[in-house]
This record gives structure tokens, C-alpha cells and sequence, in this order.
């Protein structure tokens, strides 16, 4: 996408260079937004979360690509996902980038087809393929368009509005994190502003080995001390010589701490000079570890503090010089300096602070950071280093480096409130960017209205209420309380939270009375009426009870007692689907701008689900419908019972290729059927209804056994041309001569699985079996040969159980049939010997069955009676 080793783009005929010796002549607002671009351009050394949020755009958008790229005299990728991963930090041609077109449009560009669209289609990366389709949005850094986020495709592709719209929410945490980057980088430079002044100051650096007890200084170092490299003997103890007697035991307590701790080591303290010359040195170091994790090294660096102390002029000049506010505190918390940046970044007050005490100056650092961080350090004589807030007036926000002195506690600062409020931005950006995908997978995790709602009460509560209501909008247009005297009964609140565990009883009861004692006036009316959010920002009890009939319904609300509420409407595909009604305690205040946006957002995926839950779940129930329209009521012989079940699949829309049949002949005997029509959608279904009608009217008519009732199926499917396959199992259970009881069990099998028997034993105990047909038939459907189809025959005892069955009882992926055949006849004897038929149907159906089915399911179940 950066095209960074594409030609350059050659300059349109006719058009003039505005090129001089000065460079481009541009006009000032073009220039400032240059300028703009190259400083944010200044980090393209790589920022992860600019990949990172690439990575994001590419992921929502379903695309192969995403970049971050910033237009200036070039184009530079910040970040990049797919094939733009390999351009950042790489800069091309602006004019060869599909990104400038975005930039100088100011406004998302839609381009489903780049090679068509005349701005892009003699790009480089159009013409070699890389982009088909592009999507970008421009980055706006104040008045400016500073660059674009994009995303792209080989190919085609339509773009939606709720993509363009997704892309673009996506521009502002893009934009903060450029800016932060952008905020970090002046930080640096400020830092590096702060070491040449220290290196101004006359700063020297020591290295103390503590295996060797080898004291090393550098030339500046020796200088402040009054040596030369020959007179100083390079120990500790030719250090503590020079240092003054009464401040030994303090330095020398300092270091032995940073060497125990491997830590930092911080002193100030007077040094005799050999001239006999007294001056102030302030040394800041550290303790190094060494291989077996003692403190091995000590280094560090010293600078003369003298005239800090003495009021002298070099020291405090620097000070004057240096960018960053630094102040100095006695021990009686009096300001006893403070340089320029200092006392401007303080003047909000009003007032001079050298001479005053802190605490009285700035109340309102007591009982702060400020203040626990400053007593700190200074009572344990160790530095302190934090990040605080203080109120107005100078309401900004400070990264702050204190360390204690001999005489009080020396403190620098910087204003940071920028970088604070870039990170606050970015987290708020992070968060509804979180809430919202939580909100999508919540709801499209299921098309089931009731368990959609209750995922997203318990998203807006607690995220964005304390605690809710969903209402579920039946028909369309929806009702409107001008004019329609019974609204109310086309509403019904089928989802509800609350964060307290203890509350939601309460509103589980709110709900169940709300809807009937809404009157004309209510907010739900309202929002019917405009289909627009109504929002009460305060005192909501008083408002909700007062448009609540008299009842219970209003009491409960005062003991909820909401403070501020707002209603949304869910809308769908060109209908309202329901109400999101979300309350707020007065602990929590109102709600924002921003709390209002999200909501809106929230709302609008909200409906989209409900609308799809509510069209599926329509289907799902004509479909329902139809199937077992097909499914006639079993006959129930005086010496039989028979039970029938059907299971749709659940990733189906309710219709299949299963059938169950069972029905008497004129000559008394009963002839069940089982089958199943390759497939499970709306085709199979009708297939199954047509195999279903020829088999059952050539048994009616012709009275044939199994087989020879088969093999006629097979001539009729032929002669009529009825192009499909199916599976079936044809039994009849006729009279037998075995004994009182008895019924004599024929059966032929066309591809299916076998039925199952279980039979009474004289013990008491059980037995089942799989009752195997040989040899194996062909499916109905297959060209048919000289060979007939065959029949087995069983006599059957008062009191066995026949189960006939389609393969979405015993199948399951990855297994082999056998094994849920075995699975099936260790559940059929776990069945209670007392239980009715329909118990047992039930049972076989609840163990077999996982939650959720791959296939459908037909079940016949016939009990000889005892």
C-alpha cells in the first residue's frame, strides 16, 4: 500500500512547479498542516499500537489489509496490518498513495472498485493488483487532515454504511495515539534540554568498584574536589578524607544503603577542598549488581551546589536557564527558590511563593501525593518521584522528582495535563470500543430474542446503568398511543438486571406491572411516538411516577428510586424491534454526551439482533409448522401402545428430510414406518413427503408385506421420476401363534438403521437387541435389478419395546455408528419398566439427544401391552 519502491509519480502535463530556491511555495494553512504532519511523522521508527489498531480495523472489516499512514511532503505508514505489516516506517510519493486521496478529500472515501474510480485507478498499487477495494477515513489533528486509516482488499467488494461509520470511530483513538506519540517525543526532547543544562552546571562522574576498592573521577569531578589524578589516592577513603567531618557519617550511611539494597544513592554535603576552600556537593548514583546479585559497583554523578547554599550566581543562572520548573523547600516547608518555569507554571495563584510556606500557598496539595511524597522524602531521606493532579487554579496535572538535602528538599516538576489527557482520550476510546464488541458477539452468539436481551441487560448493567428494562415490540408499524387504544398489549419487557443482587426482584416485579400501567403520557409513549431517545437527566422517580397509573408499579419505582433514565429505541430493518429503557441511582449521576453516544450505539446493534432473532424466529415457526403438518397422530391398537417423537436440527430451520408413519391395514395388523430422505432443509422435506404419500398408498391399497410394499415404492419412484434417495425401515406386527400376547414382527430395511428391541426376560432382567436385516438392502431411489428385497421376521413377547429410529439419534461427528447404536441400547435398558410410553420416548430422546442436534430426528415407539 506505501508503494515505497514504486517510480515516482510523473508530474500531470501542463501543471506548474511551484518549486523555488526555498523549497514549495505553499500557502500558510497548507504549511501548518505540513508542519502538523511532520511532527506527528517524527515517531515512524515503529509505534505497536498503531499495528495494533490496524490489526482492529482489518479484523471488524474483513478485509486483508489496514494502514495508518501520514501525508506531508510524503507519505509515511505508521502502522500497518496484512500487506501493509511490511511498509511501516517506510516513506513514498504522496502521489502514489490511495491515502492522499482520502487526505485531500477531508471526508471518508468509498471505493468499491479502485480500478474503476478515475482518483485511483493509475495508482501503482491499484494497477499490480494489491488493492481492489478501499475504505479510508481522514485523521484530523485539530483544523488539519494530517493522514488517513484505510483498509483494503484484492477484488471488489460493496461498502456498507456501518462500515464506513465503524472505520470512522476507529479515526479517534488512531489520532490519540499519534498525538500521544507526538507528546512523548517533546517530553524527550525537554529531557535532553534538562542534560545539557546539568552538563552546563558542571556535573563529574565517579565509578567505585567494590571488588577492587578502585575509586575512579573523571577530569571535572577532581576539578570540584581541588585534585589532580596524582593527588588523590582513587580509594573510599581517600573520598572520605575530603569529605567534611561532620557530614561523613550521613554520606557514608547513604551509600552503605544503595550497596545493601542495590539501590539509588542520593546525598548532599561540604567537601574541604585541599586549599581549604569549603564547598557544597550534590552526588546522585546507583548501586550495580553483580553477577551473583551482590552490589559489585557503585557510579554516579557529583555537581557543585555551592552556590545554591552561598547565594552565588553560576549555579542559579543555570537553574534560570534550565526548561523544566524547579523549586527549593526549607525544613520549615518555605520556598526558599524557584526558578522562571517555576513560578510560571505556579502563577495561577496570584501570588509570589519564595518566602511562603507550601502548605498555606496550596491547601489544597494537604493530604495529597504532594504532601506524603514531600514528607517522605525528606524523612527518610530518600527521593520520591510521582504523578498528581492539583485542582484549580493551576488545574493541570504534574510529573514531579523530589530529593532531600541538608537544608530541606529540593524539587522539580513538569506539566504533563497534555499527556494526560491524551491517555484519558485513548482509554475512553479502549473502552467503548470494548463495550461495543462485547455488545456484537453478546448478540450474535444467539437468535434466541430472550437470551439476546438477557446478555445485554447484563452489559448495560453495570457499564452504563445501574439498572435496566428491555421491552420487546411486536408487530408492525408499531403502535402508537395517539391513536391506538390498545398499544400497550403489543409491548412486553422480557429482559431486565439490576447491579444490586438484592434489587432485581424488584425490578423483575417493575417489569411485570410496568407495561399495564403505562399511561398516554408515559416515556414509553413518547418514545413510540418519536422513535428518538427521551432522556430525563433528573429527579426521573419523581417524573416516572407521576406518568405510572396508581399502583403498585409506581411504589416500586420509588423504592428503586431512579435519578436520572433514558429510553431508546431498538431499531431494526425498517421497524422499531423494542425499548431500552436504562436508569441511573443519584449516587452515579447522569448521563453525558458520551454516555448518550454509546448508548445509541448500544441500541442500534440492539435492534439489528432482535430484528434477526425475531425474522428467525418467525421461520422457525412456520417451518415448525409445515413439518408437522406431514407427521399425522399414530393409531392406538387395543393390545399396542404406540408414541411418536420429531426433532428438527437445531442448525436447520425447522424442516427435514425425517419421517415416521404408522398406520392399520384392513386386515388388523399395524404397519409402522420409519425413513429418512437424503438432506434436512425445505427441499428434503417436500422429497420426504413425497415418498411418505407413495409409501403410505400403495400399503393402504395393495396390503403388501415390507418388501413387496419396497420394492413397489421403488417401480412408483422410478415411473414418476422422483429424483431423490431415501433410507427406510417398513415393519408390520401381525398376529402369532407363539403364545396369548404374541405379535409376529415383519420387517424389511432399505439402508437404514436397524430397528432395536427390548424384551422381558423370565428373571426380570431385560435384554436388547439390534435387529439386523440380511442381507443388506439398497436405499430407495437406487436403480433398481433383478434382485428383490428381503424380509425377517420375529415373535415378539407381551410386554417388549420396539423402537424404530432415523440416524440423528445414534450419529454423532467424528464417531463411528456403531458406537451410538451401543450408546442407544445402553439407554433403552436404563429405561424404568414402570414408566408410560411417552415417559419412555422422552427419556430416550433427552439422554441421546446433546444440546445442540446436527440432524434430524424421528422416533416410533410401539409397547405390546402385558
Amino acid at each position: 500500500m506505501s508503494d515505497a519502491s514504486l517510480p515516482e509519480r510523473r508530474r500531470p502535463s501542463g501543471s506548474s512547479d511551484l518549486s523555488g530556491p526555498f523549497g514549495s511555495a505553499r500557502s500558510s494553512g497548507e504549511s501548518a498542516r505540513v508542519e502538523q504532519a511532520r511532527r506527528l511523522a517524527a515517531r515512524a521508527d515503529g509505534l505497536p499500537s498503531l499495528n495494533r489498531l490496524a490489526e482492529l480495523a482489518a479484523r471488524l472489516l474483513h478485509t486483508s489489509s489496514a494502514q495508518v499512514s501520514v501525508i506531508a511532503d510524503d507519505q509515511t505508514v505508521m502502522g500497518g496490518a496484512g500487506d501493509a505489516s511490511s511498509s511501516v516506517g517506510q516513506r513514498s510519493p504522496s502521489a502514489d498513495s490511495l491515502c492522499t486521496v482520502t487526505t485531500e478529500a477531508a471526508v471518508p472515501v468509498v471505493i468499491p472498485d479502485a480500478t474503476a474510480d478515475p482518483r485511483t485507478r493509475d495508482l501503482p498499487s491499484v494497477r499490480s493488483g494489491a488493492v481492489g477495494a478501499y475504505l479510508g477515513v481522514p485523521l484530523h489533528s485539530g483544523d488539519h487532515v494530517v493522514g488517513a486509516l484505510c483498509v483494503f482488499s484484492p477484488g471488489e467488494r460493496a461498502w456498507t454504511a456501518e462500515e464506513v461509520g465503524l472505520l470512522a470511530e476507529l479515526a479517534g483513538p488512531t489520532m490519540t495515539e499519534l498525538e500521544l506519540a507526538a507528546l512523548e517525543s517533546t517530553y524527550e526532547e525537554d529531557r535532553v534540554l534538562w542534560q545539557l543544562a546539568v552538563d552546563a552546571a558542571g556535573v563529574g562522574a565517579f565509578d567505585w568498584d567494590l571488588r577492587t576498592d578502585v575509586l575512579r573521577w573523571d577530569e571535572r569531578l577532581l576539578e570540584l574536589f581541588g585534585h589532580t589524578r596524582e593527588s588523590f589516592g582513587g580509594t573510599i577513603e581517600a573520598f572520605n578524607a575530603c569529605v567534611h567531618p561532620e557530614d561523613r557519617d550521613r554520606v557514608g550511611l547513604a551509600l552503605s544503603s544503595a550497596i545493601e539494597s542495590c539501590g539509588g544513592y542520593a546525598a548532599e554535603y561540604r567537601v574541604v577542598r585541599p586549599d581549604g576552600e569549603v564547598r557544597w556537593v550534590s552526588a546522585r548514583g546507583h548501586a550495580i549488581a553483580g553477577p551473583d546479585g551482590t552490589a559489585a559497583r557503585v557510579v554516579g554523578a557529583a555537581y557543585d551546589t555551592t552556590a545554591v547554599h552561598d547565594g552565588e550566581a553560576r549555579v542559579a543562572r543555570t537553574l534560570d536557564a534550565m526548561p523544566t520548573a524547579f523549586f527549593h523547600l526549607d525544613r520549615d516547608w518555605r520556598f526558599s527558590y524557584a526558578n522562571p518555569e517555576a513560578r510560571r507554571l505556579l502563577g495561577a495563584i496570584g501570588s509570589e511563593v519564595v518566602g511562603h510556606v507550601i502548605w498555606e500557598l496550596f491547601p489544597d496539595a494537604v493530604g495529597t501525593e504532594f504532601e506524603s511524597s514531600y514528607r517522605g522524602a525528606m524523612d527518610s531521606d530518600e527521593p520520591a518521584a510521582f504523578e498528581a493532579y492539583y485542582p484549580p487554579p493551576l488545574d493541570a496535572w504534574y510529573e514531579v522528582r523530589c530529593w532531600p538535602v541538608p537544608d530541606g528538599l529540593s524539587v522539580y516538576f513538569i506539566e504533563v495535563t497534555q499527556r494526560h489527557q491524551a491517555r484519558a482520550v485513548l482509554e475512553r476510546a479502549a473502552r467503548r470500543s470494548e463495550l461495543l464488541a462485547e455488545v456484537t458477539r453478546a448478540l450474535t452468539a444467539t437468535l434466541d430474542e430472550e437470551e439476546a436481551v438477557a446478555r445485554l441487560t447484563q452489559i448495560l448493567v453495570p457499564g452504563l446503568g445501574d439498572w435496566c428494562v428491555v421491552t420487546l415490540v411486536e408487530g408492525s408499524p408499531p403502535p402508537d398511543p395517539r391513536s391506538e387504544r390498545g398499544w400497550r398489549r403489543r409491548l412486553r419487557d422480557i429482559g431486565w438486571w439490576h447491579r444490586d443482587p438484592e434489587r432485581r426482584t424488584m425490578v423483575e416485579r417493575y417489569a411485570q406491572l410496568r407495561v399495564p400501567a403505562l399511561t398516554d403520557d408515559s416515556l414509553v409513549a413518547e418514545a413510540l411516538v418519536s422513535q428518538e431517545p427521551v432522556v430525563v437527566p433528573s429527579g426521573a422517580t419523581e417524573r416516572i411516577v407521576g406518568i405510572l397509573r396508581p399502583g403498585e408499579a409506581g411504589q416500586i419505582c420509588r423504592d428503586l428510586a431512579p435519578s436520572a433514565v433514558a429510553v431508546l429505541p431498538l431499531q431494526g430493518r425498517g421497524r422499531l424491534s423494542g425499548l431500552m429503557t436504562v436508569f441511573r441511582d443519584a449516587e452515579r449521576g447522569s448521563f453525558s454526551e458520551e454516555d448518550l453516544d454509546l448508548l445509541a450505539d448500544v441500541a442500534g446493534r440492539a435492534g439489528l439482533a432482535l430484528d434477526n432473532a425475531n425474522l428467525y424466529a418467525g421461520q422457525r415457526k412456520l417451518a415448525e409448522g409445515l413439518q408437522r403438518s406431514l407427521l399425522t397422530a399414530p393409531p392406538q391398537p387395543a393390545d399396542l401402545e404406540v408414541a411418536v417423537r420429531y426433532e428438527p436440527a437445531a442448525e436447520s430451520a425447522q424442516v427435514g428430510g425425517d419421517w415416521y408413519d404408522a398406520f392399520e391395514q384392513t386386515d388388523g395388523t399395524l404397519t409402522l414406518v420409519i425413513g429418512d430422505v437424503v438432506g434436512h432443509d425445505t427441499v428434503a422435506a417436500a422429497e420426504m413427503g413425497e415418498v411418505r404419500g407413495l409409501l403410505r398408498g400403495i400399503a393402504a391399497t395393495t396390503g403388501d408385506g415390507p418388501a413387496a410394499l419396497l420394492e413397489r415404492v421403488d417401480r412408483a419412484m422410478e415411473t414418476l421420476a422422483v429424483d431423490t434417495i431415501a433410507t427406510s425401515v417398513v415393519a408390520r406386527l401381525e398376529p402369532s401363534d407363539a403364545g396369548p400376547g404374541w405379535r409376529r414382527l415383519r420387517w424389511a430395511n432399505a439402508g437404514h438403521p436397524p430397528p432395536l428391541l427390548l424384551e422381558p426376560g423370565d428373571d426380570g432382567v431385560r435384554t436388547a437387541r439390534l435387529l439386523w436385516s440380511t442381507p443388506a438392502n439398497r436405499m430407495l431411489g437406487l436403480p433398481t435389478d433383478d434382485e428383490s428385497r428381503a424380509e425377517s421376521v420375529v415373535d415378539v413377547p407381551p410386554g417388549a419395546v420396539l423402537l424404530l429410529f432415523t440416524d440423528g439419534l445414534v450419529e454423532r461427528r467424528g464417531e463411528v455408528l456403531d458406537v451410538g447404536l451401543e450408546r442407544l441400547r445402553d439407554t433403552v435398558l436404563a429405561t424404568s419398566p414402570d414408566a408410560s410410553l411417552e415417559e419412555v420416548a422422552d427419556q430416550v430422546l433427552r439422554r441421546q439427544l446433546p444440546g445442540w442436534t446436527e440432524d434430524d430426528v424421528a422416533l416410533v415407539v410401539v409397547r405390546l401391552r402385558g
